[in-house]
Formats: C-alpha cells, sequence, structure tokens
C-alpha cells in the first residue's frame, strides 16, 4: 500500500518509527514532513496527497492527534478519523472507510500506535454492510460542494 506520513515537530520521533515500521512491512511510504509547527498545512499537504491518488492512505500524527483530524478533514476527499483504541481503528476502516490515520504522540505509547496503526491498515472498507448508506451520503456531500 502507498502510505503518505506527515507531523507537527511533537510527533517527529513516532512518526519516524511507524514509517520505519510500515516499511518494513512492504508498504511504500512517502514522508510529506514533520518541521511546520502550523499542523495544519501539514494536514492539509497530506490530505491533498491522498485525496489526488498520490497515496492509498495517509497517517498524520501530532501531540494528540485531534488538530490534525480536524485540519485533515477540511480537504476534500479526505475522511480522517482519531485512532485511540483498536475497536475504533478497526471501524474506521470497516464502516467509515477511513483514509487518513490521525494518532497522538503524547497519549499513545509507541507500541500502541504501531498496534492501531497496524489494525487500521489491515481492514478494508466492508461494502454493503450497514453503515454503507451513512459512508455514500458523506460521500455525496463531499463531492457536491
Amino acid at each position: 500500500m502507498r502510505l503518505a506520513f506527515g507531523c507537527d515537530p511533537n510527533a517527529e520521533e513516532l512518526k519516524q518509527k511507524l514509517m520505519k515500521v510500515c516499511s518494513e512491512s512492504g508498504h511504500e511510504v512517502t514522508d510529506l514532513g514533520g518541521r511546520d509547527p502550523i499542523y495544519a498545512n501539514t494536514a492539509i499537504r497530506l490530505g491533498e496527497y491522498v485525496a489526488s491518488g498520490k497515496a492509498d492512505r495517509g497517517v498524520l500524527l501530532c501531540g494528540t492527534g485531534l488538530g490534525m483530524s480536524i485540519a485533515a478533514n477540511k480537504v476534500k476527499g479526505v475522511y480522517a478519523a482519531l485512532l485511540t483504541d483498536s475497536y475504533s481503528a478497526r471501524r474506521a476502516v470497516t464502516s467509515n472507510n477511513s483514509n487518513v490515520a490521525c494518532l497522538g504522540a503524547f497519549t499513545l505509547g509507541e507500541m500502541l500506535a504501531e498496534e492501531l496503526l497496524s489494525i487500521w491498515l489491515d481492514c478494508r472498507f466492508e461494502r454493503g454492510c450497514p453503515s454503507q448508506p451513512k459512508v455514500d451520503r458523506y460521500h455525496e456531500y463531499d463531492i457536491s460542494r
């Protein structure tokens, strides 16, 4: 899978570790930066990269992951989800068709962040599931704006 990564300065170390793990797992990894203290710039850059099809999915990190998820979701075609636990990581994709994962460097340990990202990457959206009409609706809205 083609993955794009971005972060703010608070999460550079965790981003590097996660990129290494993903690369070693066979994913194609692109680093879109982590030095800009205005995390919205990185989130928008990564969101546009994913929405354009240059990457299959994106991963954003900041202190909590909250700011990145808010900023990334402003980009048309981005469906960013904050990953905090294994159930949510799974449902972010299987029920909600998330294409960007957001993680908090201050709120998750390295091992949990790796686990959540692995779960998220292993999941696929379940077409025809009960959530399909809900996902269709926000995709329709996204296309219309």
